[in-house]
């Protein structure tokens, strides 16, 4: 485990929480250089989290027989129960309230292909965003693990060429034609790049160090903040893996450090609880004419105590209890197959 992977997990998912407290308090209608700095390029989170997604499933695989099947399993398992939760929360808080939130609605319909995670026009009419709008970042996510996942039927040699052919035929050729536009994105791409990092970082030719991994991410800060996303994979890829490749250069920095690693192991449950309670402050903020600093001042330490919750009871504990049923059958046809072998 890299201790500086998940500093920056932790980081990315915060920038995105800034991002939408500007959406949705504001209409991306920033006041002053930090809120027009969040406005415009605060989604670049989005764009580490698939770097580092990238890198992660790489290197959590490479080197063990692992067969399609339970990696599917282990990331369904690892994705799923949350997501839906959150999911059904949303909708509950559409279901009630959606006349009061600014462009949303609600549609069973589009709840079930949200659930399925099949991209498709949000009923608000604003592009193709579920029920649970950061939901649409796990479309790309569940479509990266299935191709990457389909590719443990290959040698392991051939894996990766397997893994990138994969990706460039589902968004240049059927995302123009037979799926969904959704996947015709270049932001689809930063998992490769997130691959590649993890080849080098295999092969010990990422050196630890501080200035020049320093000089590194000023770069790209310098970058992301002077290109807009018109090019995504080039403006704020590339940019992004610098960071990540910076990151984990500065490891020795970041070893050993406990809330770190807290911070970034609560960071999916940050992300997808975070609009729900954004929402909420934004009701109260609405409704009491409150000051909208002072209610994300509230909102803050209220995302990340619940997703402290969230992370050790719902993530980790339904994974635990959900693997453990689902494997049970398997280890026990497998510990009754042993014991008819004759020694």
């Amino acid at each position: 485990m890299l201790y500086s992977l998940q500093a920056l997990r932790a980081f990315a998912a915060w920038v995105v929480v800034c991002h939408h407290f500007m959406q949705i308090f504001f209409d991306f209608h920033a006041t002053g250089p930090v809120g027009q700095l969040l406005t415009d390029r605060g989604a670049v989170g989005v764009d580490i989290f698939f770097v580092i997604s990238g890198l992660v499933i790489y290197l959590s695989t490479r080197d063990k027989p692992i067969e399609p099947s339970q990696f599917l399993l282990n990331r369904v398992l690892r994705i799923v129960p949350a997501y839906w939760f959150y999911t059904a929360m949303m909708a509950a808080l559409l279901l009630g309230f959606s006349q009061s939130m600014p462009h949303q609605v609600f549609d069973w319909h589009h709840l079930l292909l949200s659930l399925l995670f099949i991209p498709a026009e949000n009923p608000g009419g604003y592009g193709l965003y579920p029920t649970l709008n950061v939901g649409w970042t796990l479309n790309f996510e569940m479509f990266f693990y299935l191709l990457f996942g389909l590719a443990f039927m290959v040698r392991q040699r051939h894996h990766l060429l397997l893994v990138t052919v994969a990706l460039l035929l589902v968004s240049e050729v059927l995302g123009r034609t037979v799926l969904s536009h959704f996947y015709n994105n270049g932001i689809i791409y930063e998992f490769l790049l997130g691959i590649g990092l993890g080849v080098i970082y295999r092969r010990g030719l990422i050196r630890e160090g501080l200035f020049l991994p320093l000089a590194l991410l000023g770069a790209a800060s310098f970058a992301i903040y002077h290109l807009d996303a018109s090019q995504r994979l080039l403006h704020w890829g590339l940019p992004s893996a610098m960071i990540v490749l910076a990151f984990i250069a500065l490891e020795p920095y970041f070893k050993g450090n406990h809330v770190l690693k807290a911070l970034g192991d609560c960071s999916y449950s940050v992300y997808l609880i975070h609009v729900l309670v954004l929402y909420a402050g934004w009701f109260a903020s609405q409704r009491l004419h409150l000051n909208p600093y002072w209610v994300f001042a509230l909102c803050v330490p209220s995302i990340a105590l619940m997703s402290w919750f969230s992370y050790q009871w719902l993530e980790r504990g339904v994974y635990r209890r959900l693997h453990a049923w689902l494997t049970a059958p398997r280890e026990r046809s497998q510990g009754l197959a042993l014991s008819r072998v004759k020694y």
